[in-house]
Parts: structure tokens; C-alpha cells; sequence
């Protein structure tokens, strides 16, 4: 793959594959003009970092479609890679093309999550996300491929029941029908199978008490004018469900410049009003935010550089080993003659010595006090700046 190097290519350009391959970019002419305009109207030079920042603050404060499809552009690179480490370990499961719309079609949530505070390496942030989500792709799909309808019911949350039934466009009233008769279900079947995931179609009996229970139940809980079911309705309600589930497991990704309606020439990315993009833009520009930010990054950037270069020299060659040439714990410990748990221990020793390092520093400069939820926003930070620094490193050398 030939990295992308000119700014309105990083933002404009996606993946194509050719079945499971990697065959080139494909240029998307609204989202090329859009950035095209932006760069014509700045009159600064910035990195793919800061217009990264730029588009989420556009995110952030217009739910902007066009600001996705440019970040999405940006992180198609990002996604790739991390979909082919997948592929490649797991090579009897998903293809990278697979693994890639997996990613990518959670791009909302990865945005959601971010928090330039913490860290303002979005594609060093996404790198990791992607990883977990793709993780917690695999997990529920897995329950989902070996569990029969009834036991995918009984795995299911109300939470998640709900936002499936949602998902499908269901209305508030059919939603809270069909989560009715799911609680009696879950309360009365469980089946006689030594393992959830085995549970079959309960029996005629059992399927007799669970609409008696929701006939009963649905006089308090929906409303009057709710009318009694029979034992095919409340299986047929539960069977749309578990479909409802299964679909939600496997979210489409939509192109931004799909046409809002069939037979409609009007996309996503034409409801974008420019005048937005401009304010945003100037208020990005010329606040004095930015030039705040961009100072605590450098700041940032000193003390870690100065505390990795405090550490001794068997500590700095296993930061190179483990980021820089991306060896395993095990490989590390064949190469250096040790045992792994020595080499998991040192380089956890280190980590937590950064850390140390790191939320001094944020408590002194951005004041943050260093509570729980924090610590691990600032773990997770420090491990994605490791992963920049060192990855950087080693373009450089190359």
C-alpha cells in the first residue's frame, strides 16, 4: 500500500478492494472539494494532525456527516492495518475486508470516546479502538453463530433487545409488546440443556404459560387498549427479535455520499451549510485555544521525551524492541536470554514509571486531579503516545 503523503488525498481518498486486496484509492469528488475549499481559505500550514482535530470539532459541534466521511477518509489507512493484523492471526475467520467494515462502521462510537484532553493523536487513539472493537466484534459474533435463536434471547440485555428492535424501526408501542413477551420468556423458559447456548424451542407447554403471563402482564404494564395474544403471535414476536439481534450485530457502514433517498441525487454531504464549515474553521484558526493545545502538546511531548531518556539503557532497548520492532513478550525474552515474565514485568515497570511521569504532569499544567476513571483515560493515552513516538521514530529512521 502507497501512503498517502498530500492533505486533500488523506481526506478525500478511500480504500478499494479488489476481493480481499488492497488495489487502490478511490477519490470522492465532494469530500476532495470540501477539503480543497478549506486548505484555499486557511491561511496557515497545518499537519493531517490538526485538520484530524479540525474535523472532529466540526463533529463535535455540528453532527456533521461530511466531518465523519473526512475523518473516516483520514483513518482508512489506520483501519487497514489493524484489519490485516487480524486477518493474518485469525486466519480461518474474516477477511480483511471483513475485519475493515467491522472497524470502520463504528467509527461514531471512536469519536464519542475521543477527548483531545487526554490525547490529540486521533489515529494513534483509533488504532486501539479499532483493535477493541474488532475484539468485541468477534466475541458477540461468535455467541451469535453458535447460539440458536432462544439461547441468543436469553444472552441478550433489555438494553441491547431494545436498541435491535429500535434499529429495525420498530414503534415505541410494537418495542414495548415485543419486550413484554421477552421478559416472560426469560422468566419462564430456560430449558432443561446443560448450556444456554443449546436451548431449542420450548415446548407447548411452556409456551402456553408464556402467554398466559404476558396476557396478564400486559393489563398494568402496556396500555388498555393492548389487546391478548396466542401462542403463535408471542413466538413470532420473539423470532423478529432474535432476527432484530442479529442484524444489530452486524452494522452496514454507509457511505456519506449515498443518496439520502432512492432515486434523490441529494447525499449527506450536500446538507452540510457551508457557512458552518466557515466558522468553525475560523473559530479553530484564529482562538486561542489552538495555540493553548498545541503548547501543552509540546510540554507533553519534553517530559516524556525526557523521562524515556532518563531510564536506563536496558529499559530504553525494550521500549525499542517491543514498539519500535514490535516483538512479542516471547521473542523479546528469546532475543535478550530471559524469561517472559521478566520481560512482562520490566516493561510493565516502565509503563507505570511513565505513567507516574505523566499524571504529575497533568495535574500541574491542566489541573486534572487523578481519579480512577482518569488514570485509565491516562493510561490509555500514554500507551497511544508510545506507539506515535516510536512509530514515528522508526519512519524516520526508514
Amino acid at each position: 500500500m502507497q501512503p498517502r503523503q498530500d492533505l486533500v488525498e488523506i481526506f478525500s481518498t478511500f480504500i478499494q478492494f479488489d476481493i480481499d486486496q488492497f488495489s487502490g484509492w478511490v477519490s470522492d469528488p465532494k469530500l476532495r472539494r470540501s477539503m480543497k475549499n478549506c486548505l484555499e481559505r486557511s491561511s496557515i500550514q497545518e499537519s493531517d494532525r490538526f485538520w484530524a482535530l479540525y474535523w472532529y470539532k466540526v463533529w463535535q459541534t455540528q453532527a456533521s456527516a461530511v466531518a465523519v466521511a473526512h475523518i473516516s477518509a483520514y483513518l482508512q489507512e489506520t483501519c487497514y492495518w489493524t484489519a490485516r493484523k487480524f486477518a493474518l492471526n485469525f486466519s480461518n475467520s474474516s477477511s480483511i475486508a471483513d475485519y475493515f467494515q467491522i472497524a470502520i462502521a463504528r467509527l461514531d462510537k471512536i469519536l464519542k470516546s475521543f477527548n483531545p484532553q487526554y490525547s490529540s493523536y486521533l489515529k494513534s487513539y483509533a488504532e486501539l479502538a479499532f483493535e477493541r472493537i474488532i475484539k468485541d466484534e468477534l466475541r458477540l459474533r461468535r455467541q451469535t453463530h453458535i447460539c440458536s435463536d432462544w439461547a441468543l434471547l436469553h444472552k441478550l440485555s433489555r438494553k441491547r433487545l431494545i436498541n435491535s428492535l429500535q434499529n429495525m424501526g420498530f414503534n415505541t408501542q410494537t418495542i414495548n409488546c415485543y419486550t413484554l413477551a421477552w421478559e416472560c420468556f426469560q422468566e419462564l423458559y430456560t430449558g432443561n440443556n446443560a448450556k444456554i447456548r443449546q436451548l431449542t424451542k420450548p415446548d407447548a407447554e411452556t409456551w402456553e404459560a408464556i402467554t398466559n403471563l404476558y396476557n396478564v402482564e400486559r393489563l398494568s404494564r402496556l396500555s388498555s387498549s393492548t389487546p391478548a395474544i396466542n401462542q403463535q403471535t408471542i413466538e413470532q414476536w420473539l423470532l423478529s427479535a432474535a432476527k432484530a439481534a442479529r442484524t444489530f450485530l452486524y452494522p452496514k457502514f454507509i457511505s456519506a455520499d449515498a443518496s439520502l433517498k432512492e432515486g434523490e441525487d441529494d447525499s449527506f454531504l450536500d446538507i452540510l451549510s457551508k457557512d458552518a464549515q466557515d466558522s468553525v474553521l475560523a473559530e479553530i484558526i484564529e482562538q486561542e485555544e489552538t495555540a493553548n493545545i498545541q503548547n501543552q502538546q509540546t510540554q507533553l511531548n519534553q517530559v516524556l521525551k525526557q523521562a524515556i531518556n532518563s531510564l536506563e539503557a536496558e529499559s530504553q532497548q525494550l521500549l525499542q524492541l517491543y514498539y519500535v520492532q514490535q516483538l512479542t513478550q516471547k521473542e523479546i525474552a528469546a532475543q535478550l536470554e530471559m524469561k517472559q515474565y521478566t520481560v512482562s514485568r520490566r516493561l510493565h515497570k516502565i509503563k507505570k514509571s511513565l505513567l507516574l511521569t505523566l499524571t504529575k504532569w497533568s495535574q500541574k499544567t491542566l489541573h486534572i486531579s487523578p481519579k480512577p476513571d482518569v488514570l485509565d483515560a491516562i493510561n490509555k493515552s500514554l500507551e497511544e503516545w508510545l506507539k506515535f513516538y516510536y512509530g514515528h521514530a522508526n519512519t524516520v529512521k526508514k
